[in-house]
């Protein structure tokens, strides 16, 4: 098995700000860090966690950097809005929000045979995604 193969992965965020990211995921989210540290503060969800440190370097913006994967992505949108979260239109080819929402063609095959997505920005310019697969 390669030497990775089995490893846990976990996603790192950059926060210029850490206690504003904290605050952000705490009233937005509705996530409390699982353990902090100085510079830095950790998320259990799931099986997989990811992580907020401070950093001097600021988000890009222009990608994702973390996807939860939910059961009911209207549902889930609906109650984040509820918070105040606002969510990303994008017209581009190949991806087309209405509502806030994407249908996405194709999939993994072991995840379906489409997704749904939506996007927002947390408190720092990071791009966060939510996905909902197609069966």
């Amino acid at each position: 098995m390669p030497l990775l193969q089995s490893s846990q992965v976990a996603a790192r965020i950059p926060a210029v700000d850490l206690e504003r990211a904290v605050a952000f995921y705490r009233d937005k989210l509705g996530l409390e860090p699982a353990e902090r540290r100085p510079g830095g503060a950790r998320y259990l969800c799931g099986s997989g966690e990811f992580a907020l440190f401070q950093s001097a370097g600021r988000a890009s913006g222009t990608h994702t950097q973390l996807a939860f994967e939910v059961d009911d992505l209207d549902e889930t949108v609906r109650e984040l809005r509820a918070r105040g979260v606002v969510f990303e239109d994008y017209d581009l080819p190949g991806l087309k929000t209405a509502g806030g929402i994407a249908e996405i063609a194709g999939n993994y095959p072991s995840k379906g045979r489409a997704d749904r997505g939506a996007w927002f920005r947390d408190s720092e310019g990071n791009v966060i995604g939510i996905g909902q697969p197609v069966r």
